[in-house]
């Protein structure tokens, strides 16, 4: 039977077998930052080609995308980032622990997207019944108070002329501004797809659960460009799209879940969002946000084709970004740059968007969560990652079984070739029982010896991580034997 896993165990494991580290712990740390280690970073890397692989190259209809993170302040004018972006946050007389008024109310863990300041501070009510989630005291708390969520830079030589910049607090938004840029140099069509990866940051009140909330984290977005009025079909097929995925990649299917947004809690711009939810073990087990998948409509490219149309020539002459408004004029959105012409039906129309928008820290966390698990092998109680092969650090480890008769220079022969395809991992220290429990603790799928009997007939054992059945292989038939069991 599986281990029950606890948030503590995959913190001690990933230190201890090098996937994450906190940063800059020589220093003390700096909070809800993190280091990927040798095997995080290849994990991470195997989550993120995962999901290009399936979003971007095994399809037709999307393209991929790959967006500076600094962007013109318009940019966040025009998305409604610069005004609306904030948390409204309150403090605890008692302990000064700052918490969100959404969370005190409502002990939700996702953002209110994009409401409006002065709305949020208008539906921050009486906090007297609230509780402190830190000390425990009731109803001391300060006046809510806004808290901005961007990150703020200066980019120029010098104080004079420096311009005043954020750090992307999500990536879509450079999609939204490369919209005709993609059109104009690709013979892509309505419907298709733009994909991206990349950093965003944000000023989070609070952080928590090891990487599940943290304030510089990566994105896997895709926004899908649709007709309106084919929208419905196509966020309801993103859905099962994404949730599959997860599902094909080994999470086990009674820890996932859809959770659709009630309509108090859309976006403004929202007809639709779902959520993908995997039960972590934070606490006695809480379900929270894989990822989300909403439909935009065509909020975004209207906000952009607005914003390029009234601010470009009142920044050029004031630059302050507080006193722009975007005006709501009577325009002709079919004639503007974020317009699409359909050659087929000869009609122009903004087009509608379906937003699958996931986590790549957090998804990396549920896959090490859900592969984590405990059994016995030899009377001794064995951890072992049980993660799908495509998402394993390290694919194959070889060992000799002992430093002489020539066995540490077949094993190595045999692992200089195999690298060249897998990533590989090659080990001679120890009893060889040992280095066995240290593969499975990192996840690798499968172990090759070298023995005596490798000199006599050419071949070698090969151990499988999950069930530990060992079977002899030709040394020539490696390569082919876990290219099959691999699915590369």
């Amino acid at each position: 039977m599986a281990k029950i896993t606890k948030l503590d165990d995959i913190v001690s494991l990933c230190k201890r077998r090098g996937f994450i580290f906190q940063s800059s712990e020589i220093y003390g740390g700096l909070a809800s930052c993190y280091d990927y280690g040798p095997l995080g970073a290849e994990l991470k890397r195997n989550v993120r080609n995962a999901w290009w692989k399936s979003t971007v190259q095994m399809r037709d209809d999307v393209v991929g995308l790959d967006c500076s993170i600094l962007m013109h302040p318009l940019v966040w004018k025009a998305s409604g980032h610069a005004d609306k972006f904030a948390d409204i946050i309150a403090e605890c007389k008692k302990c000064n622990t700052r918490s969100r008024v959404d969370h005190l109310k409502n002990h939700t863990e996702e953002h209110a997207a994009h409401v409006p300041v002065e709305t949020a501070m208008a539906d921050a009510k009486n906090l007297s019944k609230k509780v402190c989630p830190a000390c425990g005291t009731i109803g001391q708390f300060t006046d809510p108070m806004p808290f901005r969520l961007m990150f703020e830079t200066k980019m120029g030589a010098n104080a004079d002329d420096s311009m005043t910049l954020f750090l992307r607090p999500e990536t879509a938004q450079g999609i939204f501004a490369n919209f005709r840029n993609v059109l104009d140099s690709t013979r892509v069509k309505i419907p298709f797809g733009i994909a991206q990866i990349g950093k965003s940051f944000r000023n989070e009140v609070t952080t928590k659960a090891f990487i599940f909330r943290t304030r510089e984290f990566e994105q896997a977005e895709l926004e899908f460009f649709c007709e309106p009025g084919t929208d419905d079909e196509w966020f309801a097929r993103w859905k099962e799209i994404r949730f599959n995925w997860y599902i094909g990649l080994g999470i086990k299917k009674e820890n996932l879940r859809m959770r659709e947004h009630s309509k108090d809690e859309l976006a403004h711009y929202a007809k639709g969002c779902v959520d993908v939810e995997y039960k972590f073990p934070f606490g006695s087990g809480d379900w929270q946000e894989l990822e989300g998948i909403a439909n935009r409509t065509d909020f975004d490219l209207r906000q952009h084709q607005r914003g390029i149309r009234t601010l470009n020539d009142w920044f050029e002459k004031n630059g302050d970004l507080s006193k722009i408004s975007l005006k709501e004029e009577a325009e002709d959105w079919l004639k503007g740059p974020l317009s699409y012409f359909d050659e087929e039906k000869k009609r122009r129309f903004v087009p509608y968007v379906i937003e699958p928008s996931a986590g790549i820290d957090r998804s990396t966390l549920a896959f090490l969560v859900d592969a984590y698990d405990e059994d016995e092998a030899n009377g001794e109680i064995r951890n072992v990652l049980r993660f799908h092969p495509a998402l394993a650090p390290i694919k194959a480890a070889i060992f000799p079984l002992v430093k002489k008769d020539g066995m540490p220079e077949i094993a190595m022969k045999i692992y200089d070739d195999l690298k060249k395809y897998f990533t590989c991992f090659y080990d001679e220290k120890g009893a060889v029982g040992r280095r066995y429990r240290r593969q499975d603790e990192a996840g690798t799928p499968y172990c090759i010896t070298v023995d005596g009997q490798t000199k006599e007939d050419d071949t070698v054992t090969v151990r499988q991580r999950d069930s530990m059945k060992q079977e002899r292989i030709a040394v020539g038939q490696l390569k082919n034997y876990l290219r099959e069991k691999l699915d590369v």
